[in-house]
């Protein structure tokens, strides 16, 4: 399941597969809602995982049973993505959503056309008929449809499950054998259809659905857990690793402090992590950080290069420009104390799942796999094989996985902050002035956040230095300081983002409590756009 390597002229990839009991496959056509149904079926405690529709599937012994997206491609487009259902349904149970509906209608001999009725939306569902698959849910249960085209008519030998108001055919299925045993049993396996999309939220009871098909239908255990995650990962590690070296940039962050946790379980010692202190990170992170890491038992080396990135940034004030230098640094420092380390072939890297999926193109071979945040886009020239233990578990199952790990709350549940840290929250010039600055002003807010239970319901908050200052009165005496902006925002991933609606009082009281504490800013104001049109971070 994960990948490892040797030393070569590039780095070698080969797959290192922790053993499983179960796993659901979904074809990607290229939904924007695909990873909802891996999230869906993972909280149902099943494995899966999202391959490109036109990927060849490999039916090993545990693949229980294929879930067909949605697509914002129409089945009656000349170009159409194409996968041959007849055949996947005659190895294993099939559920096709939405356009895999539509596909499926049309591949049987069912008829399929641009709908001339409203089919975006919130609908009740009217259940037809009792089945397994719709077990447990209520009648008229609130669904979510999404799609241009309608099936006007189903195949032969196809039966209708649900219909809502404008939707004829919102559930069905291809008559067959008992579903109870199907899974299991030679011959045709059950095949079923939804029209609407049951992993988005505004699907009431679309998780149970999904739920009985993974249970009822493909037959799945759901022993998908935490626990047996870090069983598998650690003991298939310790086989792929062997006794070599890994080397791993390690950033304080969940994701990279999680991998570098399971590689550890698995080879001691054997793991050396780098944590550079570029100057640009939280007030007092660099040593709390090591002292986490102390705390864990990894093996882990301080390097404090704040000056010479001090010293790199000055005069930068393009936001690209001081991205670039910081990464530049990085690689430099990092293949430097790296060198220093004997024996080493394997890079740990703490890529996540939807690093995985955003690299991979599903209209055919990605040309350009996106750079990782965790370690900055290291290059192919350290000659490293790859070791990434999380590469297939979503942010929030990496989160689980560090519990079960047992690494600090205070860690895991840790807002994202920006590969670049603090230089990109100074608008313009960085400074060792502006960041102190920053710092003592950024941690004034996080502190406050915490202390009013307010934190762990932001998906990210920080504080932005201005290159702006103003006339401000503290006592009889006249300023002119700088201005910081507060940033808060609600999020499920950081694709879009919502700018979160603080308390007026706390914004208040965190404005006073700046102000009067850090000399330097005399005027604290608050971000209040959304992602999209503005971004998380400014620059």
């Amino acid at each position: 399941m994960f990948f490892g390597g040797g030393c070569g002229g590039l780095r070698d990839f080969f797959y290192l597969r922790v053993t499983m009991t179960e796993k659901i496959l979904i074809l990607d056509f290229g939904s924007q809602y695909t990873q909802l149904i891996a999230r869906a079926v993972r909280e149902a405690n099943v494995y899966c995982e999202i391959i490109p529709y036109h990927q060849t599937v490999e039916f090993d012994a545990g693949l229980k049973g294929i879930i067909l997206s949605g697509s914002p491609a129409s089945v009656n487009d000349k170009d159409a993505p194409m996968v041959d259902i007849p055949a996947l349904h005659s190895r294993l149970p099939v559920l096709g959503i939405c356009y895999g509906a539509q596909l499926t209608a049309k591949l049987f001999g069912g008829s399929v056309a641009k709908s001339n009725k409203r089919e975006y939306g919130r609908a009740l569902m009217h259940k037809q008929k009792e089945n397994v698959l719709l077990n447990d849910v209520v009648e008229l249960s609130q669904v979510w449809m999404s799609h241009a085209d309608t099936i006007l008519e189903l195949p032969e030998g196809f039966e209708v499950l649900a219909n809502t108001e404008n939707i004829p055919y919102a559930a069905f299925r291809k008559v067959g054998r008992d579903e109870a045993v199907a899974a299991g049993a030679g011959g045709e396996k059950p095949l079923y259809c939804l029209q609407f999309h049951p992993e988005v939220y505004h699907s009431i009871e679309g998780k149970k659905i999904i739920r009985n098909f993974l249970v009822n239908i493909c037959g799945c255990s759901q022993n998908w857990t935490p626990a047996h995650f870090v069983t598998d990962t650690v003991a298939s590690l310790k086989q792929q690793i062997g006794d070599r070296k890994v080397i791993m940039a390690l950033s304080g962050g969940v994701d990279s402090t999680v991998a570098a946790t399971l590689i550890h379980r698995a080879i001691g010692d054997r793991l050396v992590g780098i944590f550079v202190d570029n100057g640009v990170l939280r007030k007092n992170e660099y040593k709390q950080v090591l002292d986490t890491y102390q705390q864990i038992g990894l093996n882990v080396k301080g390097v404090d290069a704040s000056a010479l990135f001090y010293r790199e940034l000055a005069g930068k004030t393009d936001p690209e420009a001081k991205r670039k230098t910081i990464g530049r640094l990085f690689i430099d420092i990092f293949q430097q104390e790296a060198s220093l380390v004997e024996g080493v072939e394997l890079l740990g890297q703490g890529t996540i799942y939807p690093d995985v999926i955003e690299s991979v193109s599903v209209h055919g071979p990605s040309q350009t796999i996106k750079s990782h945040h965790n370690v900055g886009g290291l290059p192919d020239t350290m000659h490293l094989g790859l070791v990434e233990p999380l590469r297939y578990l979503f942010k929030d199952e990496v989160r689980r996985v560090g519990a079960e790990l047992g690494i600090p709350d205070d860690l895991l549940q840790r807002h994202p902050f920006p590969g670049p840290g603090l230089a990109i929250r100074i608008l313009g010039e960085v400074t060792a002035e502006k960041v102190q600055l920053l710092q003592d002003a950024d941690d004034v807010y996080i502190r406050s956040l915490k202390a009013q239970n307010l934190y762990s319901s932001i998906w990210q908050a920080g504080a932005i230095l201005l290159p702006v200052k103003s006339v401000g009165v503290m006592g009889d005496e006249r300023t002119y300081e700088f201005t910081v902006a507060l940033r808060a925002v609600t999020s499920v991933d950081g694709m879009t983002a919502d700018w979160a609606h603080l308390p007026y009082t706390f914004l208040a009281d965190v404005s006073n409590d700046i102000i009067n504490n850090v000399k330097g800013i005399n005027r604290v104001v608050y971000d209040i756009s959304s992602k999209p049109p503005a971004t998380i971070e400014w620059e």
